[in-house]
């Protein structure tokens, strides 16, 4: 039976465990940098139609990485919102260097 988490801080060690292979990491971090500059390109040039693709661009490099790399399910299937917040603890942990 699967293991059901009841806080985002019980659930961020598991979300880690399913990004153990450097590339898959890597891939999550460049598709969270590209969020930021559509972000911030959308919002500057007031082209939200760009808006569009933010989804596109955050999973498919995640998926990129755990469909080919991690060889596992992502996380988001299960755990949507808590995944989510793992995207972005992990990219500021990643650009900080703390991991």
């Amino acid at each position: 039976m699967e293991q059901r988490y009841q806080s985002f801080n019980e659930f961020y060690p598991f979300y880690l465990s399913q990004h153990q292979h450097p590339v898959c990491r890597q891939l999550h971090f460049v598709g969270s940098a590209l969020i930021l500059l559509v972000l911030a390109y959308t919002l500057y040039n007031q082209q939200f139609m760009w808006l569009l693709s933010l989804p596109i661009i955050g999973y498919g490099f995640a998926w990129v990485g755990h469909f080919i790399f991690e060889k596992n399910r992502p996380a988001t299937f299960t755990y949507p919102l808590w995944s989510l917040m793992g995207d972005w603890k992990m990219f500021w942990q990643i650009l900080t260097r703390q991991i």
